[in-house]
């Protein structure tokens, strides 16, 4: 699984806040590393040098193999609070499309030869 973290010019501490992000996210994500190939999430202040809650916004995107990309988004005052949530959400998104197509992939096909129908 690999795992991009982006983070916007108005956080401060890239660095060390990429590298915590990189672990969490290996940690919490583990169980899905053959079924997710990458990982990005984007780590933004939506109001630079502004006040208010709310303002730190975590987006998280999961490709999955074989499937269409899964997105969630968590807001938050604190920028651990945002990854966390957004980590949550994302666990939880897996989970569930996951769950989803493994249930189709054991289902029998409805499709049987023609000498099966009962007449």
């Amino acid at each position: 699984m690999q795992i991009q973290v982006n983070a916007s010019n108005g956080i401060e501490n890239k660095e060390a806040l990429e590298r915590w992000a990189d672990a969490e996210i290996k940690d919490n994500l583990s169980r899905f590393i053959e079924d997710v190939t990458r990982v990005e999430v984007h780590l933004s202040d939506e109001t630079t040098g502004k006040s208010g809650g709310g303002d730190k916004r975590c987006i998280m995107e999961a490709r999955l193999a074989h499937h269409q990309p899964v997105a969630v988004t968590h807001d938050a005052p604190m920028l651990d609070e945002a990854f966390r949530g957004a980590a949550g959400k994302l666990k939880r998104l897996l989970e569930h499309t996951l769950a989803k197509l493994d249930h189709k992939r054991d289902r029998e096909s409805i499709r049987k030869g023609a000498d099966v129908i009962p007449e």
